[in-house]
């Protein structure tokens, strides 16, 4: 009922409640005090010469069915929401419900997570049955938007790698899944100049990862208008951790590579969000999710034969 906007709304419903019992209750009426059409009990309707329809009441336990199911709505209202806006006497709701049944999950699993609260990322790593934890909570929180593989897809990063927007350290990776994120990068185009302008700096900025583009005329002439640029990418493009703005250098695009993808980055600007999962997660099972994420991207290599 929270997201009516009336108290009309509420009103409605209660009245489609009423009429809905009543119409019940009437019609058992109706039925329980219908009388025979005529003195051998038919109703006048003959099929094929002698297939009479009869006119036989209700079996009276199915009549008690009804009753019951009445009593049963009645007493359900009473006790639960569905009556309007009333709340029930017991003051029941989905929320308060699923709340408790996550308490109740959190407390079941809190030994489990406890052994491995105080332990480094590089320790758990090492332990399978944290490592198995921490998979499947990956799959239950990240897998959505990173994939079950963790190679994330366009606009979603890939976990695996080492490029990082706000630090790869375990305490980074914690850090981001506890609080989330938001990168947000501002249309840019009115800054740099003309449409043409934002061609040459995007070419620029796409031989910082290439650099035998960088002797071609248009990366030349991009170079002076990077400095709109420069106050969050860096002067070399090598980007800052601390507030989240990508490395240009490296070869690695998040919304994707070439040239017309970053023209429309500078035109458009893009914002991207990462939900917190506090509310969701206990820290100790933050923490081995967090163990998990680090080891994606710290694999032990293993020497072929």
């Amino acid at each position: 009922m929270s997201d009516f906007v009336s108290n009309g709304w509420s009103i409605y419903i209660a009245g489609v409640v009423v009429l809905g019992l009543a119409a019940c209750l009437a019609l058992l009426l109706v039925a329980a005090r219908r009388r025979p059409m005529s003195t051998d009990n038919t109703t006048g309707h003959v099929w094929d010469e002698d297939l009479r329809e009869l006119n036989n009441p209700l079996p009276r336990w199915w009549m008690g069915l009804f009753v019951l199911t009445i009593a049963f709505a009645c007493g359900y209202l009473w006790l639960y929401p569905g009556f309007g806006s009333a709340q029930g006497s017991k003051g029941w709701t989905s929320a308060n419900q699923y709340e408790a049944e996550r308490a109740k999950a959190r407390a079941d699993a809190a030994p489990l997570y406890a052994a491995y609260r105080l332990q480094q990322a590089s320790e758990l790593a090492l332990e399978p049955a944290a490592m198995a934890m921490g998979e499947r909570l990956f799959a239950n929180n990240c897998a959505a938007c990173h994939g079950s593989d963790a190679k994330g897809s366009k606009g979603f990063p890939d976990l695996t790698d080492n490029d990082w927007l706000h630090g790869g350290s375990p305490e980074n990776i914690e850090e981001s899944i506890t609080k989330g994120r938001i990168g947000t990068m501002p249309p840019m185009a009115a800054a740099v100049g003309t449409p043409k302008d934002v061609g040459n700096l995007a070419a620029y900025v796409l031989s910082l990862s290439t650099p035998s583009l960088a002797q071609t005329l248009p990366a030349q002439l991009g170079r002076s208008k990077f400095a709109v640029c420069a106050a969050c990418h860096g002067a070399d493009g090598k980007g800052n951790q601390a507030i989240g703005s990508a490395n240009l250098t490296d070869g690695i695009w998040l919304h994707g590579r070439g040239e017309a993808a970053i023209v429309a980055m500078i035109n458009n600007g893009k914002t991207n969000v990462m939900p917190a999962h506090e509310t969701r997660l206990s820290p100790e099972q933050i923490h081995v999710l967090a163990a998990y994420v680090w080891s994606l991207s710290h694999r032990p290599v293993t020497a072929s034969r």
